[in-house]
């Protein structure tokens, strides 16, 4: 039976692209949840009170997101990805939801946990479905855009955050999710099929239960240490008591886990080891000055939300600007280890300017600081997945890599923890001694305002400017306290190895994305799947490519024959009128590239069909054959030969692009 018409392309074509939409607006969601709450936060702690709890509105959402995300990926890999994204989907609705309805700082924060939840699920499952609609071709080009939406969401996510604040209220932050989400939610329900190729895994459980409580009591060891409790206390020594009890059993598990979250050994690679804990310094000094930097612009400088965020796009833009740049470099260089040098040194002097910040610091000195932060960040991102994934077994590159993400996710969580407590202590502190001695109105208590900015307005011009004072030191001394980790990241960048890049990771390099650190759950061969398509992309032009394909097979054949005869052999019969009209040319240039194949014996004529013939199904292997060594050459360090899995991804590869329909215009203008 012949091809049909082309009727049935465009209509996938539209299929899949209302399917990455959805998935883009799912993603956009989750990743914007992560910057759009910050300058929000000092208008949520005015209605609310309770600065002291201001940093668990963050820390709860990365939480819960950090350690769900291996869970989701795996468990969308045995149970499929539709209904488990959808599930997902639906749980981080229900957060938003409920986070603007709170009556509470408690009420929040817990709802928090419950969005993040929901959004480890959206990013990872919308990176891993894409594999399951996209062609191999096209898959770099969409995961690439998924990269860009992560990448714009931190950067506008300040930005939106000021002006749902001014313009509607904060509690907005969080129900424009809902009319989104729900969106959605009906595209992936009514266009996105169910996955078949579902495959079994050994899930940790424990390991995510264990390492997860761990990490949630040193987070509020951190947070209630010097503020709500004294360091000695037998609260915070046993938070801390508790965590070591819990990361041994963590350690105990994991080694006997089938498929841990972070692999132990991964440990004993050096590489690995500096890029984890350099990971984890830039999700500490990012999320950290992140969440409080709208306070001191709000408080401080008497910005609205929104000015505030436009503040802040210094900062986003250098850290996306020189994200890229440094990804595009390594790729073109081979060299990656003077980047996160380079930028950890600017991240220290940076953080040492913020610290000189004060109420009469001008626009221009505000953003030039903002700015150089940024650049310093930028550096660093993409470099740390880049070296981790060059040096790894190909059977820890998938967990290898979501690891780095992992920590640097972590340490965002520990930083705006800390940065909470030294914030806490110190406003406590500086606040008091503004307001000692000062003739406060009727009523007014003095601890009120280290609780809650807003009552500034209560106090007479003078007594509020000496507490603003308190407030422009007391977040900056927070830049003081970051300084020192980020001169530590500086010291482990200059123990990170240089190793020549494999051509994969060095011509592909990682995701935007993940460069900001988003969440990835994929596999071993799912990272090496992503590495191939990117590469594809950059293949030659579809005229070329089919030449060279046939020549080294041994046939002098012309690309849009080749080309032809790849389409005939997936069925074993097709129309020559479909196969022009796939090809977007005219039956007459069509019959001009079926005749060399007729001529040689490699397609017989019937009728307006053409048939495969043995020497014509002989010639299609041999170009496929031709196709998987070139992609297997891309390779090196991760022998195919070894690896059954990879062999098969080789030869599934080059058995889908040899006669791609995006190569058809192409090879056949070429004749």
């Amino acid at each position: 039976m012949g091809e049909s018409g082309t009727a049935a392309a465009p209509t996938r074509e539209r299929g899949v692209w209302a399917v990455i939409l959805a998935l883009m607006l799912a993603m956009l969601l989750a990743a914007l949840d992560q910057t759009i709450v910050s300058t929000a936060l000092p208008t949520i702690v005015g209605e609310f009170g309770g600065l002291n709890h201001l940093s668990w509105v963050v820390t709860a959402y990365l939480l819960a997101s950090t350690v769900s995300t291996p869970l989701w990926g795996k468990l969308g890999d045995q149970y499929g990805r539709r209904h488990l994204f959808q599930a997902a989907i639906v749980i981080f609705l229900a957060g938003s939801a409920l986070c603007g309805l709170a009556g509470g700082m408690t009420q929040l924060i817990a709802f928090r946990a419950l969005q993040g939840l929901g959004g480890g699920g959206l990013m990872v499952l919308a990176m891993a479905i894409v594999a399951d609609v996209v062609a191999p071709r096209d898959r770099g080009r969409y995961q690439g855009l998924f990269g860009g939406v992560f990448a714009f969401a931190s950067v506008v996510g300040p930005l939106l955050g000021g002006l749902f604040v001014d313009r509607l209220s904060w509690r907005w932050v969080f129900y424009i999710n809902v009319p989104i989400g729900v969106v959605a939610l009906f595209v992936i329900a009514a266009t996105l099929r169910g996955w078949r190729d579902l495959r079994p895994h050994a899930i940790d459980y424990p390991g995510a239960v264990l390492l997860g409580a761990a990490v949630t009591c040193v987070v509020l060891a951190t947070s209630w240490g010097g503020s709500r409790y004294a360091w000695d206390s037998p609260p915070i020594l046993g938070l801390g008591a508790a965590a070591a009890l819990l990361l041994v059993l963590w350690v105990r598990v994991d080694r006997r886990a089938a498929e841990p979250i972070v692999p132990l050994h991964l440990f004993r690679v050096d590489v690995f080891s500096v890029a984890a804990a350099l990971g984890f310094v830039v999700g500490f000094t990012m999320m950290g000055t992140l969440a409080y930097l709208p306070l001191f612009l709000q408080v401080v400088h008497g910005v609205s939300a929104t000015t505030s965020g436009l503040y802040l796009l210094p900062m986003m833009a250098g850290m996306l600007g020189t994200s890229i740049a440094s990804g595009q470099a390594i790729s073109r260089t081979g060299h990656y280890r003077i980047y996160p040098i380079a930028g950890m040194a600017i991240t220290t002097g940076a953080l040492l300017l913020l610290h000189g910040m004060s109420e009469h610091s001008s626009t221009l000195s505000l953003s030039l600081r903002f700015l150089a932060l940024g650049v310093g960040l930028g550096l660093v991102m993409q470099v740390l997945v880049i070296a981790v994934q060059n040096v790894v077994d190909y059977r820890d590159l998938g967990v290898a890599t979501s690891s780095v993400t992992f920590f640097r996710s972590i340490g965002g969580s520990f930083g705006v923890s800390l940065f909470g407590t030294v914030f806490a202590g110190q406003v406590a502190v500086r606040a008091a001694e503004a307001l000692r001695g000062a003739a406060l109105p009727p009523g007014f208590h003095p601890a009120a305002v280290q609780g809650s900015p807003a009552l500034l307005s209560r106090l007479p011009p003078d007594i509020a400017a000496r507490v603003v004072h308190a407030y422009a030191e007391s977040v900056t001394t927070i830049f003081l306290y970051a300084a020192p980790v980020a001169f530590a990241g500086l010291v482990l960048a200059c123990f990170l190895r240089q190793v020549p890049l494999r051509t994969t990771v060095g011509t592909s390099a990682a995701d935007l994305g993940e460069g900001y650190g988003a969440p990835c759950g994929r596999s071993s061969l799912e990272e090496i799947e992503r590495a191939l398509t990117v590469l594809m992309r950059k293949d030659p032009e579809a005229a070329r490519l089919y030449r060279e394909l046939a020549r080294r097979a041994g046939y002098d054949l012309p690309a849009g024959a080749v080309w032809m005869l790849a389409r005939v052999a997936r069925t074993g019969r097709a129309g020559r009128t479909a196969l022009a009209a796939r090809a977007g040319t005219t039956p007459e240039r069509g019959a001009g590239c079926a005749q060399p194949l007729v001529d040689r014996g490699l397609v017989e004529r019937s009728g307006d069909d053409l048939v495969i013939t043995g020497p014509g199904r002989e010639a299609v292997r041999r170009m496929v054959a031709v196709r998987r060594a070139a992609l297997a050459r891309h390779l090196d360090g991760w022998n195919p030969d070894s690896n059954p899995e990879l062999t098969a991804l080789l030869s599934r590869l080059a058995a889908e692009t040899v006669g791609d329909d995006r190569d058809a215009r192409g090879a056949v203008d070429a004749i």
